[in-house]
C-alpha cells in the first residue's frame, strides 16, 4: 500500500473513531461533540481526491466505512442506561449515510476539479453533508423506519418539540438534524483554509 494511501486511511480512521466516541457526549441541547469532528472526514476525502485522484479517495472512503462498521459492532456490545450505545438503526443509518455521502463527495469533486480551487471541495462537501444528514437521521430516528427495529423504538427522538426550541412543533430528531447540518455547512467553509494549505504544501505545482 502506498504511503499516501496509508496516511489517508489512518486520517480517516482517526476521524471515524473519534466521532464515534464523541457522539456519546452532548454539546448543548441539539448537538454532540461528534458533530465537530465528523465533518473532517470530508476534508480528508477532498484532500486525497485533489492530491491523488478519485480512485485513491474512494479507497480511503471504503477504509473509513470498514472502521465505522467495526465501531458500530463494538458499540452494540456496550450497554448504557437506555440499552446498547449503538442500535441496529443507528448502525444502519451511520453506515449507509457515510458510504453514500462520501462516495457522492468524491464524484462531485472529481467532476468539478478543473474549476476554481475552492469550488470542488465546497460543493462536494455541501452536497455530501446534506445527503449524510438526511440519510442518517431519517433511518436512525424517523417513525417511518420504526419497522427496522420494533423492539427498540427511539421514542425520545420522535417526541414533538419546537424546532430548535423556537420553531413549529416537529419530532425532536428534526431539530437534531437541522443543528447537525448547520454545523456541517459552517465547517465546510472553514475547511477550505486547511484544504488549500495542505494541498499547496504537499503539491506546490497542483492547481488549487
Amino acid at each position: 500500500m502506498k504511503t499516501n494511501l496509508i496516511i489517508g486511511v489512518l486520517a480517516m480512521a482517526a476521524v471515524v473513531v473519534a466521532s464515534n466516541i464523541l457522539v456519546q457526549h452532548l454539546l448543548g441541547d441539539w448537538l454532540t461533540w461528534g458533530a465537530l469532528t465528523y465533518p473532517i472526514a470530508f476534508l480528508v476525502t477532498d484532500t486525497m481526491n485533489r492530491l491523488y485522484g478519485a480512485a485513491t479517495a474512494r479507497k480511503v472512503v471504503v477504509a473509513g466505512f470498514i472502521v465505522g462498521v467495526a465501531c458500530s459492532v463494538v458499540g452494540s456490545q456496550i450497554h448504557g442506561e437506555f440499552g446498547p450505545l449503538v442500535t441496529l438503526r443507528v448502525a444502519l443509518g451511520s453506515g449507509i449515510a457515510f458510504l453514500s455521502a462520501q462516495l457522492l463527495d468524491v464524484a462531485v469533486f472529481d467532476r468539478m476539479r478543473a474549476r476554481a480551487w475552492w469550488q470542488a471541495p465546497l460543493a462536494s462537501t455541501l452536497v455530501g453533508s446534506t445527503v449524510d444528514t438526511v440519510i442518517f437521521f431519517s433511518i436512525a430516528f424517523a417513525a417511518m423506519f420504526n419497522g427496522l427495529e420494533p423492539t427498540a423504538l427511539p421514542e425520545w427522538a420522535q417526541q414533538g418539540v419546537p424546532l430548535l426550541g423556537a420553531g413549529p412543533v416537529v419530532p425532536l430528531w428534526m431539530s437534531l438534524a437541522v443543528a447537525d447540518w448547520g454545523v456541517k455547512l459552517a465547517l465546510a467553509a472553514v475547511a477550505l483554509v486547511p484544504f488549500r494549505l495542505i494541498v499547496a504544501s504537499l503539491a506546490p505545482s497542483e492547481k488549487v
